[in-house]
């Protein structure tokens, strides 16, 4: 029991030391990431577009 209430008292002394985000960096950078991963998943689905074209034209 010693053990395990150590660990804790450990481990929240860690998590004070811990610089968090600011809600204004936080919302930043979930914005930023719903915007690449639009972005990525556009260019996936149009390169996905062209080549499923390209097979269809040769195949075809």
């Amino acid at each position: 029991m010693s053990r395990l209430r150590r660990f804790l008292n450990e481990a929240w002394s860690e998590l004070k030391k811990v610089s968090w985000p600011t809600r204004e960096q936080v919302r930043n950078l979930t914005v930023l990431v719903f915007v690449v991963s639009f972005a990525i998943g556009l260019y996936i689905t149009v390169l996905d577009f062209a080549f499923s074209q390209i097979v269809t034209r040769i195949v075809g």
